[in-house]
């Protein structure tokens, strides 16, 4: 990508300059692109029509996560993540959270202990773990405690079949992993 040295006034260039588009962002890169062709309201009312169900959907998800990201911008986690950015602001950050659920990446027993290691491309907010027995009723049930790093930990005198552990992130997207034991 050609890279162009600006000076004066032209340093300080945004907006719409007839079919060119000029971007400043955070790092002070300047950014140029080419407009859209504009579409009467015809063209985009036939647009939307041919669409086809999968995108339609997808549209609809976008929407929801632009009403969480505008919602969320001002939320200290998204702020702080911002602020250490050079291109992504509070806004980018919530919306992207939305779009990415947590994973678990590994569950162990340990000696009364259930650890959890689960990841978030912004932040888990909590992980449940589930006892199960060979039936699958649940024999204890709890919330994990955040421990070093990306492990939660569940205190647990119970023996069972399986476990079940469950993570959410802050848009409250819920991962779930099931656990037979031997």
């Amino acid at each position: 990508m050609p890279k162009v040295t600006l000076h004066g006034a032209l340093n300080e260039l945004r907006g719409k300059l007839g079919n060119l588009v000029f971007r400043k962002l955070k790092d002070g890169t300047i950014v140029v692109s080419s407009a859209p062709p504009k579409k009467d309201r015809r063209q985009k009312k036939r647009a939307k029509e041919k669409r086809s169900p999968a995108q339609k959907a997808h549209n609809d998800q976008f929407a929801e996560a632009a009403a969480y990201g505008k919602a969320a911008q001002t939320h200290p986690v998204y702020v702080r993540l911002a602020a250490a950015s050079l291109t992504m602001n509070a806004y980018n950050f919530a919306q992207k959270d939305w779009w990415e659920a947590p994973t678990i990446h590994r569950i162990e027993q340990i000696k009364g202990c259930i650890r959890v290691r689960a990841t978030d491309n912004v932040l888990v907010t909590r992980v449940r773990v589930s006892v199960l027995d060979g039936e699958g009723r649940i024999v204890e049930a709890g919330e994990a405690i955040k421990r070093r790093g990306n492990w939660w930990e569940f205190a647990t005198r119970a023996q069972g079949q399986a476990i079940t552990a469950e993570a959410w992130d802050m848009p409250g997207h819920l991962t779930r992993v099931d656990l037979p034991l031997r």
